[in-house]
């Protein structure tokens, strides 16, 4: 079967009773032609080490991306060295995703914020040690080193990847990565706008503006689903990040913050401990729906499978090079790839790696 490296899925979506589920989503994911499986962390059983190393140990063709880790929740030599091990696994079809986490979780953790020039610089020693360098009495905003190497012999080309929202990681992943992974829920007009902001800072700094692969994160909801399960990959998800970014979810998008507020004050949302899209009823999600506007909900692709591959098709037609169809296993998402496949422009993608981040 053809392989479409302009898609992706999400190992492990929604909160999985184990991780063992990964190894069937990945030889699926990998049958259906799907081109790459992207792994987010969550400190739980969602660590992203062994689930890459699952992913890798199971395929043959499938892309592989973190999506992402925090750099600061390990060693730069830990975190150097397993992408390397990834890398030399999977024979080249990894990238390393890094992203900024949330503030208020690190907080309780006891670990600073991630800022964006501790990303930057982290993304230079990343490059440094794969090439082989000594890297000796380093002391940046990632932190402060007196030696860090891992084989003089290296000359790894392992890509890395950025998760960004706002503008400043945005222009980060234009001058500093190989590619960049959006956020869900992005407008139409939202995601034209990130789109032009990676490129221009990609040509300020004198790089290929078309050399940044960029990543929409796409929710899509078919209405086969049932309709609790719907609910939760549309409601919950979103009340989700409300939760946890709401006010840069708002300012991205242009949205309402009045909107934002109500929802904070609710005395259910107020008084929920957790992610909502992990625990919450049924019924407790019938209630938040009613706090959320439906336009704020509209920034998917949802209907039916022709409805959603032209959705999927249009998010590539808006800029961006590639999409992640979230929120879904690659069972779940058959009917979308088949109804994709039809109306997939022929040779519009033959440029695009099989690495995600390439």
């Amino acid at each position: 079967m053809e392989q479409l490296p302009e898609l992706a899925f999400y190992g492990l979506p929604g909160a999985p009773s184990s991780p063992a589920d990964l190894i069937p989503q990945c030889r699926e994911g990998e049958a259906l032609g799907l081109g790459s499986v992207f792994l987010s962390e969550r400190f739980n059983i969602k660590e992203v080490v062994t689930l890459s190393g699952a992913a890798g140990a199971v395929t043959e063709s499938l892309g592989i991306a973190t999506g992402v880790t925090n750099h600061t929740t390990r060693h730069p030599i830990v975190t150097a060295s397993y992408a390397t091990t990834m890398h030399r696994l999977t024979g080249g079809r990894f990238t390393l995703g890094l992203g900024r986490g949330i503030d208020r979780m690190f907080k309780a953790f006891g670990l600073a914020p991630i800022t964006t020039a501790q990303l930057e610089d982290f993304a230079g020693l990343m490059r440094r040690l794969w090439r082989g360098e000594v890297v000796v009495g380093h002391d940046g905003p990632a932190g402060k080193w007196p030696l860090l190497v891992l084989d003089t012999e290296f000359d790894e080309q392992i890509p890395l990847l950025l998760s960004a929202f706002g503008p400043h990681s945005l222009r980060l992943a234009g001058r500093a990565f190989d590619a960049v992974l959006l956020h869900t829920f992005f407008t139409d007009e939202t995601l034209q706008r990130v789109v032009r902001t990676v490129r221009e800072e990609a040509e300020r700094v004198g790089r290929d503006p078309a050399s940044v692969r960029i990543w929409s994160c796409f929710a899509v909801v078919g209405d086969w689903l049932p309709d609790d399960v719907r609910l939760k990959k549309t409601v919950g998800r979103m009340a989700t990040y409300l939760q946890g970014y709401g006010d840069l979810m708002v300012s991205t998008n242009h949205w309402d913050p009045a909107v934002l507020e109500r929802f904070r004050r609710d005395p259910f949302v107020a008084g929920f401990r957790g992610a909502i899209d992990n625990t919450a009823t049924t019924s407790e999600l019938e209630h938040v729906a009613t706090l959320i506007p439906s336009e704020w909900l509209a920034a998917a692709g949802l209907g039916t499978p022709a409805e959603c591959a032209d959705a999927v098709l249009r998010q590539m037609d808006l800029g961006a090079d590639s999409v992640i169809i979230h929120g879904a296993t690659p069972a779940e998402l058959a009917p979308i790839v088949h109804a994709y496949r039809a109306i997939r422009p022929a040779g519009r993608f033959d440029h695009l790696a099989a690495n995600p981040g390439a």
